[in-house]
């Protein structure tokens, strides 16, 4: 099916391995393998080649997801939205990993005793903008600042200031200390207000969990959101707020989600979960 070969090659095109793709897609590496064979068959050119242990996309099949990947993700959207979703269907979720285990953590277990279906995974925002827009996922909830042009539903849920976890507070010009990944999309625009307190990134992880983990090891200062500090311990409890610099969270989905009753029960939920919570500190 060409639809069908056309989401694997987007999916290797941003996965950059056979087994990652499988993996999203609950198939065997070698039916991945078949449906590009298929794809490259029916289209006549050759979209992938070897490139170590990882597979890289040829020009042409770059030049075909160019053309075709909004088209295919808008497609992929609508089929999802001519599904039919009864109360026992699984109902996918994609959430940021830090706001599932800073924020939604009970609400969740509380809520899968009411709707058992519901089907959570964790992703960074480009990744759950990108399953909301196809379909993927019904819902999203994430961290960071949306880029413009989503074309998707944003409920701002909070603005979730920084601290500063670890016994020495950098100071002065150049001072440095531990973040996440500010060359993440989502997260550049957090660049500009640390040069103008005069800190500077000494180390930057695509992963909160190690983040936490090097502040409970005292290997600060580092940066984390408020949501994760209890996740810290004592430190956490001694974290110093970060003056003006926060990072929106979303819950983010199509336009026609809300047509379906389970959908508008849980966002519904959500916001009055996110509305309860006590007001991020200053």
């Amino acid at each position: 099916m060409l639809l069908e070969g056309l989401d694997t090659l987007f999916l290797l095109a941003s996965e950059g391995t056979m087994g990652k793709v499988a993996s999203r897609l609950y198939i065997s590496q070698s039916a991945v393998s078949k449906r590009i064979h298929q794809l490259e068959l029916r289209l006549g050119k050759k979209l992938i080649e070897p490139d170590g242990r990882q597979t890289r996309l040829t020009p042409q099949a770059h030049e075909l997801l160019a053309r075709l990947g909004p088209t295919l993700a808008e497609m992929k959207g609508l089929l999802a939205d001519s599904q039919t979703l009864t109360d026992a269907h699984p109902l996918p979720i994609a959430c940021s990993e830090t706001l599932l285990a800073g924020y939604l953590a009970p609400f969740m277990a509380a809520y899968l005793r009411q709707d058992p279906y519901l089907q959570i995974s964790t992703h960074h925002t480009p990744v759950i903008l990108a399953r909301v827009r196809a379909g993927e996922a019904l819902l999203g909830i994430c961290a960071g600042r949306l880029p413009p042009g989503h074309g998707l539903c944003a409920e701002l849920l909070r603005d979730e200031p920084f601290y500063l976890v670890g016994d020495e507070a950098p100071a002065g010009p150049g001072a440095s200390l531990l973040t996440m990944d500010l060359e993440n999309p989502v997260n550049r625009y957090l660049v500009a207000p640390l040069a103008e307190l005069g800190l500077t990134p000494r180390m930057q992880l695509d992963s909160y969990l190690a983040l936490i983990e090097l502040a409970r090891a005292g290997m600060g200062p580092v940066m984390l959101p408020q949501g994760l500090l209890a996740l810290v311990g004592e430190q956490g409890r001694r974290a110093k707020p970060l003056p003006g610099i926060s990072r929106p969270l979303h819950l983010i989905y199509r336009p026609s989600s809300l047509k379906r009753e389970r959908a508008t029960r849980l966002v519904q939920a959500l916001l009055h979960h996110f509305a309860a919570l006590a007001p991020p500190s200053p």
